[in-house]
């Protein structure tokens, strides 16, 4: 069976499949790249050549680019681009759009006004009290502005907070893994901000009360024991910090027109999240706005929301392909296989799109549960792992210094949140 399975599949899956391999291989030895851009000469070709080659946001983008060259060789303009037009792009363009508004400056003041406030409650340090709020909170942000959005607003404050100090790097790299492990499960108290839940919840018929009941608790109570974890390993490191503004509430009504109409273009692109469209039309009024206003406002973060929607519109367009090996899997595992299984191979793909070709097969409802756990679980794993993550890497980078970010330490650092988020949702009982 797997055999005729591997026989009938065409050559462009299979061509699909090794520019999809070598992508994975790739966002792994980027870093590698920019270690050999930096021994040859700063103004050359190939110096530049090899630094485009170390950007992880291009990497997917840079291969299936490729891909569709060799698509359109094999089978010309008309299959390619009737392949293209199958693609659903909505979500690079959602998470464009989302990241952009989300990096202003009223956003995150708010934002590290909610966090700050709700750590003054908590019987720590207030340097253990922020950093355990930020990443709870955060994270936990998701199920309601959207994941892609609460990983631009948490990594910010991470960035002005934590990150900009005199910090060790595996504190660095023990923060940004749980970050990425926090917003993944973060997003599952609803059903719209996850985008593996998204993707299969008009078809599983996920509600948000199912959603909350099923995955949201138990996400909380793995946040904040992962959290915990975190904390305590670093606490030393952390109450030697120095912030640099103070940790006092505030939700002052200075400027409080702009905060409000940058928080009501927010609203409005998540609840129309579906429109692209509409989605257009507000980032249009939204840009047109901040240009009205240009003298109280901070540059937007237009390239760096730009390298992320490319990342993910490279990924979409290699992995929508792999459908033709990764049900074959999926078909074959037991429930607690499939749970595993699932949180394996989010490390090497998207978690949106293996749910989605989860929801290709005719699935009981304890697999479905499995592979959508499993899926949010293993979110963190790297950074290919959950459409959020580049956005948080491509804020965070350059605090690791000039080679960047290393995925297998990454990876490392992420295995205690990712086994701990398994645990939680295979153990704690569903609430109804």
């Amino acid at each position: 069976m797997v055999k005729d399975f591997f026989i009938h599949a065409s050559k462009i899956e299979y061509l699909a499949s090794i520019f999809f391999f070598f992508a994975i291989v790739h966002t792994f030895f980027a870093y590698r790249f920019e270690i050999l851009a930096r021994k040859v000469k700063n103004s050359s070709l190939l110096s530049i050549f090899l630094h485009l080659l170390s950007e992880v946001e291009l990497v997917f983008g840079l291969w299936s680019f490729i891909f569709l060259v060799f698509y359109f060789l094999f089978e010309g303009p008309l299959a390619t681009a009737s392949y293209l037009k199958s693609l659903n792009f909505r979500e690079p363009i959602f998470v464009f759009v989302i990241m952009c508004m989300s990096a202003t400056r009223p956003i995150i003041a708010m934002a590290r006004g909610l966090i700050v406030f709700i750590s003054n409650f908590l019987p720590f340090s207030s340097q253990i009290s922020f950093y355990a709020a930020t990443l709870v909170i955060g994270p936990l942000l998701g199920s309601f502005i959207t994941e892609p959005a609460a990983m631009t607003v948490t990594a910010l404050i991470l960035l002005e907070e934590f990150f900009q100090s005199d910090v060790s790097i595996n504190f660095k790299y023990a923060t940004l893994a749980l970050l990425f492990v926090n917003v993944s499960i973060g997003g599952s108290l609803t059903h719209f901000a996850a985008p593996p839940v998204l993707m299969v919840a008009s078809k599983w018929s996920l509600t948000t009360p199912f959603m909350f009941f099923h995955f949201g608790v138990k996400a909380i109570f793995a946040i904040v024991v992962s959290t915990t974890v975190n904390t305590f390993i670093f606490k030393e490191e952390i109450n030697k910090l120095d912030f640099k503004k103070s940790l006092v509430a505030y939700f002052n009504l200075k400027r409080f027109w702009k905060k409000g109409i940058h928080l009501a273009f927010l609203f409005l692109v998540v609840y129309f999240s579906h429109h692209i469209a509409i989605i257009f039309f507000l980032f249009i009024a939204f840009l047109g706005f901040i240009e009205m206003t240009k003298k109280y406002q901070e540059p937007l973060k237009i390239k760096e929301s730009f390298l992320v929607a490319i990342f993910l519109a490279g990924l979409i367009c290699l992995g929508q392909i792999q459908a033709w090996w990764l049900v074959l899997i999926l078909n074959r595992l037991s429930d607690i296989h499939l749970y595993l299984g699932a949180t394996t191979l989010t490390a090497f793909t998207d978690n949106a799109a293996l749910t989605y070709l989860g929801s290709l097969v005719n699935l009981s409802e304890n697999s479905r549960y499995a592979l959508l756990a499993g899926a949010l679980a293993g979110g963190g794993l790297t950074v290919i792992a959950n459409a959020p993550n580049p956005a948080g890497l491509n804020i965070l980078r350059e605090s690791f210094g000039e080679v960047g970010i290393h995925p297998v330490k990454l990876f490392k650092w992420a295995l205690i949140p990712t086994i701990i988020s398994l645990i939680c949702f295979w153990t704690i009982p569903h609430l109804s």
